[in-house]
């Protein structure tokens, strides 16, 4: 049996490189029904991957919210294809077992299905990524179809999403009316209708995520939506603590920037006051 094939007894994940079980797909989908809840973390690089993969992260997510966290943009809008396949392959030689899924950025399927189709291509073929996502309801529907004939597999995300800031009007809870509700409960079905593999379900009440989740038969991953989803997702730099921004959703389980910042303040008194490199430090 070579290491892609399937082991008995591990219906759920396959053997990667050297005997690791990869999480599939089927997996995350048997979850819903099994547990445990799905773990999903974002991250940029190589190292963070490898550090989410040996945690035991199910899902590992190169998301456009790079552009704010790495890249330093005021939005996820300016982030492009090319920087967004530059940090997937990036990710993907740090993983042995998690699964990867990568952020279409915004413009890169907004075209037609075609453009969605060959833009999605290129990220599982050069970013290595098994699976991709894109934002929004009923208008992409069709696209999610399309993707889904031509064997890629697509998470759909809904509620509030980064791409519209915009005409959103920022960063605000969606779905509190009752219509709106509606709405998003309407594109959740549509999309799984067409082929989704899941759907992210951010910064809605928690109520309605409760009532997409039960309504659904594929998993829903939520950020800033409540504890009834199937499983969490949350960005890196918000995670350990190198990010100053602050949600209400996010948990500091670490204040990793400020231990940075103190080990670089004190490597700059050292050098200045020459008492770094010593003799040990020499050649």
């Amino acid at each position: 049996m070579t290491d892609e094939e399937q082991m008995p007894g591990a219906q759920p994940e396959t053997r990667g490189t050297r005997g690791v079980e990869r999480v599939t797909i089927p997996a995350l989908k048997l979850r819903k029904q099994t547990g445990p809840k799905i773990v999903m973390v974002t991250a940029y690089d190589c190292v963070a991957a490898r550090l989410a993969d040996r945690a035991g992260v199910d899902v590992v997510l190169v998301g456009d919210s790079l552009g704010q966290t790495v890249l330093g943009y005021d939005t996820t809008v300016p982030v492009t294809l090319e920087e967004m396949l530059h940090h997937t392959r990036a990710v993907r030689r740090g993983l042995r077992r998690a699964l990867l899924l990568a952020d279409m950025p915004f413009g890169s399927y907004q075209v037609s299905p075609e453009e969605a189709i060959h833009n999605a291509v290129r990220l599982l073929k050069e970013g290595g990524a098994q699976a991709v996502k894109i934002e929004g309801g009923q208008p992409f529907v069709e696209t999610v179809r399309r993707m889904t004939e031509a064997s890629i597999p697509v998470m759909g995300h809904l509620g509030l999403t980064p791409q519209s800031v915009h005409m959103l009007g920022g960063h605000r809870v969606q779905g509190q009316d009752p219509e709106a509700a509606r709405r998003i409960l309407a594109d959740a079905r549509a999309l799984e209708e067409a082929g989704a593999i899941g759907i992210v379900l951010e910064t809605i009440p928690a109520a309605l995520a409760a009532e997409v989740t039960a309504a659904l038969s594929i998993p829903t991953i939520g950020i800033g939506a409540g504890p009834d989803c199937d499983g969490q997702v949350q960005v890196w730099h918000d995670l350990i603590g190198l990010s100053q921004r602050t949600f209400r959703h996010a948990r500091r389980y670490a204040e990793v920037g400020t231990q940075i910042e103190n080990a670089l303040r004190a490597y700059v008194e050292e050098v200045r006051q020459m008492q770094f490199p010593t003799r040990e430090h020499s050649l």
